[in-house]
């Protein structure tokens, strides 16, 4: 069963503004597409662009549970499928000392000591989830095999317990920063949607929704000095998330403009290496913004 949380693209749209996520045409469109086709969804960009609070926000608005995998190297079956409680597993088998071990197997490989991990998690039940499987890419090349398995046919096999099948399919976003390439296989198996930075309008739109006491004229002013500051060749260009900080900074300063001084003061906010910081404050030149 698919989810079927929204009715047409200006639905998402409107629903996701409300709860505070501004989405492009191209987001909009694919969140629907992925919503009505029932297929998951594969967020790549740089970090800091909105990809994990799109699937936060898609949440939100259909009064789903979040249901969040983050993938590291090293995370493994147990970590993102299940395993065995197997501290109660062992009390059990102590306490039943008399038993036949048939009895006893019976028991301890039932519902009461399974410990369901995340993608498990989202396919029980009838209720709403938003599967959030989040920096994909980190995990290793191994681990993408177990996700092609749950999210072909959304059902897990615990040789113990036998095949859960998802009554209602979880509405499905993985998150990629790119730092590896993804197996076209997984690829094939998911919408692709691209989160790049926004245009200048919209970020300042989303920079005055973030932080409603900024003065108009600021907001804008911001907007275009990160814009240039991403023209530039530094090692991490700044992010959405971290124009937002600058805005919370400004305000916090009770700064009326963003002069030289200001933004001396403060590029360590919006740049996080010492090198890029360097070269932002020779190369920066706030008259051409």
């Amino acid at each position: 069963m698919m989810s079927g949380y929204f009715t047409s693209v200006d639905d998402v749209s409107a629903r996701l503004a409300a709860t505070g996520y501004l989405a492009s045409p191209a987001v909009a469109t694919t969140v629907f597409l992925a919503d009505r086709l029932g297929k998951p969804l594969l967020v790549e960009g740089p970090a800091g662009v909105g990809k994990t609070e799109l699937a936060k926000a898609v949440a939100e608005v259909a009064g789903a549970t979040l249901v969040r995998l983050q993938c590291y190297e090293g995370v493994d079956e147990s970590r993102a499928l299940y395993e065995w409680n197997h501290a109660k597993q062992l009390l059990r088998i102590t306490a039943g000392r008399d038993e036949s071990w048939d009895e006893t197997r019976t028991d301890i490989f039932s519902e009461e000591f399974l410990l369901p991990r995340p993608l498990l998690t989202a396919i029980r039940g009838s209720d709403p989830k938003v599967l959030l499987i989040d920096e994909t890419d980190k995990a290793d090349v191994e681990v993408e095999g177990l996700l092609l398995e749950v999210l072909s046919d959304f059902q897990v096999t615990v040789p113990e317990l036998g095949t859960i099948t998802a009554t209602r399919r979880p509405f499905t976003v993985l998150t990629s920063n790119a730092s590896r390439e993804l197996s076209e296989a997984l690829r094939r198996r998911c919408l692709f949607l691209h989160i790049g930075f926004p245009e200048e309008e919209l970020e300042r739109r989303i920079v005055r929704l973030k932080v409603p006491g900024l003065d108009e004229t600021l907001a804008q002013a911001v907007v275009r000095v990160v814009g240039a500051l991403r023209a530039m060749d530094l090692r991490k260009v700044p992010s959405v998330a971290e124009t937002i900080d600058w805005a919370r900074t400004l305000l916090a300063l009770g700064a009326g403009t963003l002069d030289e001084e200001v933004v001396r003061d403060t590029l360590g906010v919006v740049l996080k290496h010492q090198e890029d910081v360097l070269k932002a404050a020779a190369k920066l030149d706030l008259d051409a913004v």
